[in-house]
């Protein structure tokens, strides 16, 4: 079998190649002048890369074609364990007649570990050189494996290399070693973008799908992107950009890919069988970090729910397992497939966490309706992930919760009762960050935690403004409060942060924006006048009155105590006498206790209006 690209390869040139299986490399010997001759013959006459697998029995296991530049390698697994070599060596032809090896070829030689990579060429004089590599050791510093290379030689002094003796060496050196056995437990992920008109800047938002995937644990080891009018609908990405992504992990031993676009089942299955590797979209990386931060039942419950809705249409690509009938007594027959029983049970379980939900909603409506009644007003930190509403929290009402620098650091909602400089107590609630292509499943499983938002009496949204796009952001945040219907809340712009800029620049920063404050959350600086600037907002939909409650209508007095912000009270003939900011909405139930002052003389009378 001839692996790799045969297409437009003649019918003898295949016979050839065919042919190399029946070559033998004397024991112990690295290679020979016959084979390297034939297989520079053959790739001269196809000017593509052929490359051969010999085994240290010096049979030929594998051939391969490529093109000019590369040639995709047959996956084996000789190991007969994890500090040990493959047990294979590769050797391949390079048609420009440059033997050194290429950092595909040292990639390849880490990740498959070969016992030795090579490559041959003929040079303009004719002569036959070649180049090759080996793994030498391993960094103690980030457990990667160190290799070495050697060449362009002559074709004899490589023939001439004493095989067996370096093996030894370095399967010793592998033996020896404590950190082998950690080298494939890290992430190594490729991001890929697409690059379309009025969307955000290709190069930022790979950044923050950088951030993203480093919070989720991997680590981001190359990027890149295309410029397309629209997705391709069966890859996404064109087929040579897909031919650049499977080039670029076999030189970084990639064995992760991370789109920043949500792909579809279909072309998520096709790009895996592309490229050999797990493949994620910004969803499902987005949805693993929801996933790991979640500490409440609730929290995780929602993300359980977009987590199953994001992977039910998926289902399908999972092998072919899942299309085979159930074994065993009491399946056999005509009944449901293994894919029919598997999506069944998701829907089942979804309807359950959806009816759990349900029943935590109506919990929280409760706890809605009594705050509505003692007539608390309640503020909700909104604002891009990592612009630091947490932080906010911790210095306004010493919460203690997680605050860090990472995107989605914090995910459960916090709730804690803070004291306005005027004596009005108020509730504060932070609420889970936002994103540039937030999830929809996401966006529905938290719908319940983020009616708060729906339900606050004023908005605090919270902006980095240290952040080069803090507009984009800004834009993102007001996208969802739009969903949620709640971008006509009275809000406080309040930007974050500022202890990176001076006061000129903060200046320009307010310029044009009405409702707005610069603050550092970090520092302490301008919190009270953030504090002052609630007040107000919050005034604006209170009113101020002069009220006379009779001594024998207590109940009266007790509700304006845990509903009102009582100014100055004095104790009368007739009742007691208040200065009160009242909620608006409780105006028309004290204007019978308003109090008038007498026509000749200020002291206080009480006269109940009919």
């Amino acid at each position: 079998m001839i692996h790799g690209e045969t297409n437009g390869i003649r019918k003898s040139i295949l016979e050839k190649l065919e042919q190399l299986y029946d070559t033998v490399i004397p024991a112990g010997q690295v290679f020979c002048s016959n084979l390297a001759a034939t297989m520079l013959e053959l790739s001269s006459q196809i000017n593509r890369e052929i490359a051969v697998y010999l085994n240290r029995k010096g049979k030929v296991t594998h051939v391969a074609v490529g093109d000019i530049r590369t040639v995709s390698l047959p996956s084996v697994d000789g190991r007969r364990s994890e500090k040990r070599l493959s047990g294979f060596r590769c050797i391949h032809t390079h048609p420009n007649g440059d033997s050194r090896l290429s950092s595909i070829d040292l990639a390849a030689l880490k990740n498959m570990r070969f016992d030795l990579m090579a490559a041959i060429s003929l040079t303009p004089s004719n002569e036959t050189q070649a180049s090759f590599g080996f793994i030498s050791d391993i960094s103690t510093e980030n457990d990667s494996l160190l290799t070495q290379t050697i060449g362009p030689i002559s074709l004899t002094e490589f023939i001439q290399l004493d095989f067996n003796h370096l093996i030894l060496q370095i399967d010793k050196v592998l033996e020896s070693s404590t950190t082998f056995n950690n080298l494939h437990e890290s992430e190594r992920a490729i991001l890929v973008g697409l690059e379309q008109a009025g969307t955000w800047d290709v190069q930022d938002s790979l950044n923050e799908l950088g951030q993203l995937a480093e919070t989720a644990g991997a680590e981001v080891v190359a990027k890149i992107w295309q410029k397309k009018d629209r997705p391709d609908a069966a890859l996404f990405i064109g087929k040579g950009k897909v031919q650049e992504i499977s080039m670029l992990r076999q030189e970084y031993n990639a064995n992760l890919v991370i789109f920043d676009d949500e792909l579809s089942p279909s072309q998520q299955r096709n790009l895996e069988q592309a490229l050999g590797v797990k493949i994620i979209d910004r969803t499902s990386l987005i949805l693993d970090i929801f996933a790991q931060r979640a500490k409440s039942h609730e929290g995780k419950l929602q993300v359980e729910l977009a987590q199953l809705r994001y992977n039910l249409p998926r289902i399908g690509g999972q092998g072919l397992i899942l299309s085979r009938l159930g074994g065993g007594i009491g399946t056999r027959g005509p009944g449901e497939t293994k894919l029919e029983v598997d999506k069944r049970r998701i829907r089942s379980r979804i309807s359950d966490i959806d009816q759990q939900i349900e029943n935590i909603k109506k919990h929280r409506q409760l706890h809605r309706e009594n705050r509505t009644a003692a007539d608390i007003p309640t503020i909700a930190l909104v604002g891009y992930t990592n612009a630091g509403k947490s932080t906010l929290l911790n210095r306004l009402t010493s919460a203690g919760v997680l605050a860090e620098d990472k995107l989605f650091a914090t995910l459960d909602p916090t709730t804690r009762r803070i004291t306005l400089p005027n004596g009005l107590e108020v509730l504060l609630t932070d609420t889970v960050g936002f994103i540039q292509k937030l999830p929809h499943q996401l966006v529905s499983a938290f719908r319940g935690t983020l009616e708060e938002v729906g339900h606050a009496d004023l908005l605090l949204h919270v902006i980095d403004s240290s952040h080069p796009n803090y507009q984009l952001q800004m834009d993102a945040v007001f996208k969802v409060l739009r969903d949620l219907q709640a971008d006509t809340k009275p809000m406080i712009l309040t930007f974050n942060k500022t202890e990176q800029f001076d006061s000129s620049q903060i200046s320009r920063l307010l310029r044009d924006q009405e409702n707005s404050i610069a603050i550092s959350a970090l520092t302490g600086q301008e919190i009270d006048s953030l504090l002052h600037m609630i007040e107000g907002r919050l005034k604006k939909q209170t009113i101020d009155m002069d009220l006379l409650i009779p001594y024998n209508d207590s109940g009266a007095l007790s509700r304006l105590h845990d509903t009102a912000t009582i100014h100055f009270k004095d104790y009368q003939e007739d009742g007691t006498y208040l200065k009160v900011s009242l909620p608006a909405n409780l105006k028309d139930y004290y204007l019978h206790y308003q109090y008038q002052p007498g026509a000749e003389n200020d002291v206080p009378v009480y006269r109940k209006n009919t």
